[in-house]
């Protein structure tokens, strides 16, 4: 017999800008309802969502794959989406499939390309043998 997940939303307005909390467990089965409330929003014109995760107890890939397609969503209404308050173990999920920029409102910059100079090249150790 299958067992049944169970996840709660609520959803709190202030003028453009929404919080939605998830509590409960977050995969295939109930992962749509996400994508429902981030339309819902949108379509209210709101613009800017944080996703609290504070009470969130479980999260597989569906539940990756929803932020990410809210994230794109949002995007593309001109808006900014932002995960808050992930677990350890959600937050190690998005640091291996480098989709930690979920985290953060600020796009991502990439660091600067280093040249390797004469000097840089001179300065490393060319054999670790003695």
């Amino acid at each position: 017999m299958p067992v049944q997940s169970s996840l709660n939303l609520y959803r709190h307005d202030r003028v453009n800008h929404a919080t939605i909390s998830l509590a409960g467990e977050l995969d295939l089965e109930t992962a749509p309802s996400v994508r429902v409330m981030i339309e819902d929003c949108l379509r209210d014109g709101i613009r800017t969502v944080d996703i609290d995760l504070t009470l969130l107890t479980f999260c597989d890939v569906s539940g990756l794959n929803a932020f990410l397609a809210a994230a794109r969503l949002t995007a593309t209404a001109g808006g900014a989406l932002c995960l808050r308050r992930p677990s350890p173990m959600l937050t190690r999920l998005l640091d291996l499939t480098a989709t930690g920029f979920l985290l953060s409102d600020r796009p991502l910059v990439p660091a600067p390309r280093v040249a390797v100079t004469d000097d840089l090249a001179a300065a490393r150790p060319t054999s670790l043998a003695s």
